[in-house]
C-alpha cells in the first residue's frame, strides 16, 4: 500500500498543503513527537484551515534519538494523519484530518547550519518545544564552532545569539517562546537555561539585555491525552479505508486546553481563540493549575488505590463501577470543588469534562501507572482539600477519607525479594512503586501493628503521625481523622469478607 504523500491528498487538502508550502516559516518547532503533532500542530492546521493563519513550521527534534520519526516526516513531506476520537457531550466522536502544516523538516545534528540559519529568517516569530521535563533543564555543555549543541535550551541559546547578531540587536526580532514541557513556571525555567548559557560561553552583556527585554518566555499549562499511534488491527482497518499506510499516524482525545500566561493581544501573532480552540492568554497560570491538581489528578488519585483492592485496573472501569464511579464524582462535587476558591460553575463544568474523558472508551489508562508514587501525589493533590475542612473546623468529609483510607490499606505492605507487595481485598498480590524511604517506614509501621496487635485505630493514628510522610503530624492536628479512616478500612474488610 502507498505512504501518505501529497500525491494521497484530495483536492481541498492539496489547496491546504500548497498554500502551506508556500508559506514564510514563521515557527520552530522543537520537538516531533505524538504531543506536539497532536496538540500544537493540531491547532495551527485549524487556523490555517479557517484563513485565519499564513505560516508555516520548521520542525526538529530535540534529540538524535528522533531522528527515524524527523526523517519519516520528511518522506512523507511533512503529512501526517491525526485522527480525534472519544466523548463530546456523551457521544461517540470520530474525526480524521491530514495535518499540513510543516513547511521544513529537518535533522539539526546532521544539518546544524540550517538550524542556525532559521535566526535569520526575518517571518520567525514562534518557537514552541515539547522535550519533556527531562530535556528542560540546564545541564552544562561546551561550546564548539559549528558543532551541533545537544541540549534543548543551548540549541535555543546559540540561536539567539545568531539572530541577535544578524540584526544587530534590533528589539523588534526578538522570538515569543512557549515551552509545553510539563514544568510548573516553564517559561521562567527556559529564559534562565539560556541566560546560564549565555554566561558560561561568554556571550556579552548586550546580548543577555536582548534575551531579558526583547524575547518572550511564556509560562503555559498544556493539556491533551494524545495517545499516538493505535493498536496495529486499528491502523490496518483505517489504511485500508484511506487507501494509503501512514507510519506517522497519531491518534488523540477530543479534549485539549491551553493556557498560556500572557496578555490577550497575542491573539494577533497566534489566532487560537478566534479559530475555536479552547486557549486562554491569562495573567495568572493558578486557577488552571490549581483545578487541574485538585479535580483531575485528585480524582485519578482518589479513585486509584480503591481500584487496585477490588481488583479494577482501568480508569473508565472505575468511573463506570457502581459504587466507585459515584463516590469520585461526589468527592469532586461536594468536597473538592467547595474547598477551591474559584467560580463553582466553572469547576463543575471542568469536572464534566474530567468525567468524560476518564470514561473515553479509546483510551486504556492503567490505575497501576497512575498508583505510582500515590504517596507524594496524595500530599499535593488531596490532602488541601481534607486539610480545609479541619481548617474551617468542619466534619471530616466522607468521600475524601474514603480515598485516604484506600491509600492507607493500599501501602498495607511487606518488603519481599520482588519489592513492598500488598493484597488487595480478595488477596491478591500486588507491589507498591513509590519512595523506598518512606515505604520502609509504612510497612514498620503496619507490621508492629501486627506484632503488638495494635487496634485498626490505634494502628490508622500511627500512620497519620508520621511527619516524615505527610510533612506534618496529621493524628495531632486532626484526631477525627484517625477515626474516620479507620472505619472506612475496617469497612472495606468486612465487605470484602461477606
Amino acid at each position: 500500500m502507498t505512504t501518505l504523500d501529497h500525491r494521497q491528498l484530495n483536492e481541498e487538502q492539496m489547496r491546504i498543503y500548497e498554500e502551506m508550502k508556500q508559506a514564510k516559516i514563521t515557527v520552530l518547532q522543537i520537538g516531533e513527537g505524538n504531543f506536539l503533532r497532536g496538540f500544537f500542530d493540531f491547532m495551527l492546521h485549524e487556523c490555517r484551515k479557517q484563513g485565519f493563519y499564513e505560516g508555516s513550521v520548521a520542525v526538529t527534534q530535540p534529540r538524535p534519538g528522533g531522528k527515524p520519526k524527523i526523517d519519516a516526516l520528511a518522506r512523507q513531506d511533512g503529512l501526517y494523519t491525526l485522527v480525534v476520537r472519544g466523548l463530546e457531550n456523551g457521544e461517540r466522536v470520530e474525526r480524521t484530518e491530514v495535518i499540513s502544516v510543516f513547511g521544513s523538516v529537518f535533522d539539526p545534528y546532521s544539518d546544524w547550519g540550517n538550524f542556525l540559519a532559521l535566526a535569520e529568517h526575518e517571518d520567525l516569530q514562534v518557537v514552541v518545544s515539547n522535550t519533556t521535563e527531562a530535556g528542560l533543564v540546564y545541564r552544562p555543555e561546551e561550546l564548539v564552532e559549528g558543532q551541533p549543541i545537544q541540549s534543548f535550551p543551548g540549541k535555543l541559546t546559540a540561536l539567539l545569539y545568531r539572530r541577535f547578531n544578524h540584526f544587530n540587536g534590533d528589539p523588534e526580532r526578538g522570538l515569543v517562546c512557549l515551552p509545553c514541557e510539563l514544568l510548573e513556571r516553564n517559561g521562567d525555567e527556559l529564559r534562565s537555561c539560556v541566560l546560564r548559557y549565555s554566561d558560561d560561553w561568554g556571550y556579552p552583556e548586550a546580548f543577555k539585555h536582548w534575551v531579558a527585554r526583547h524575547n518572550r518566555f511564556l509560562n503555559s499549562l498544556v493539556d491533551r491525552i494524545v495517545t499516538g499511534y493505535p493498536d496495529e488491527a486499528q491502523a490496518e482497518a483505517w489504511f485500508s479505508e484511506w487507501g494509503y499506510s501512514d507510519p506517522m499516524l497519531s491518534t488523540a482525545e477530543p479534549y485539549h486546553l491551553w493556557a498560556i500566561e500572557a496578555e490577550p493581544e497575542l491573539e494577533k501573532l497566534l489566532p487560537l481563540r478566534r479559530t475555536g480552540l479552547n486557549v486562554h492568554w491569562v495573567e495568572d497560570l493558578k486557577p488552571f493549575q490549581l483545578r487541574k491538581v485538585r479535580i483531575l489528578n485528585g480524582a485519578h488519585t482518589l479513585m486509584t488505590p480503591l481500584g487496585l483492592l477490588h481488583g479494577i485496573e482501568q480508569v473508565r472501569e472505575a468511573m463506570e463501577h457502581p459504587v466507585l464511579g459515584p463516590l469520585v464524582r461526589s468527592a469532586v462535587e461536594t468536597e473538592i470543588i467547595p474547598s477551591l476558591s474559584i467560580a463553582e460553575d466553572e469547576l463543575q463544568a471542568y469536572a464534566g469534562d474530567v468525567y468524560e474523558r476518564f470514561l473515553n472508551p479509546f483510551i486504556r489508562h492503567r490505575l497501576a501507572d497512575i498508583a505510582m508514587n500515590s504517596l507524594s501525589k496524595f500530599k499535593v493533590r488531596l490532602l488541601p482539600s481534607l486539610l480545609h475542612y479541619a481548617a474551617c473546623g468542619s466534619a471530616v468529609p466522607s468521600g475524601l477519607v474514603q480515598g485516604f483510607a484506600g491509600l492507607l490499606r493500599y501501602y498495607k505492605v511487606k518488603r519481599t525479594e520482588a519489592g513492598f507487595e500488598g493484597k488487595t481485598l480478595s488477596g491478591a498480590l500486588y507491589t507498591v512503586r513509590d519512595d523506598a524511604a518512606m515505604l520502609e517506614t509504612i510497612a514498620a509501621v503496619w507490621s508492629e501493628a501486627e506484632e503488638k496487635q495494635w487496634s485498626l485505630e490505634q494502628t490508622t493514628a500511627e500512620l497519620l503521625s508520621l511527619e516524615s510522610v505527610w510533612g506534618r503530624d496529621l493524628a495531632a492536628e486532626w484526631p477525627e481523622l484517625a477515626a474516620a479512616a479507620s472505619a472506612k478500612i475496617a469497612e472495606m474488610e468486612r465487605y470484602a469478607n461477606e
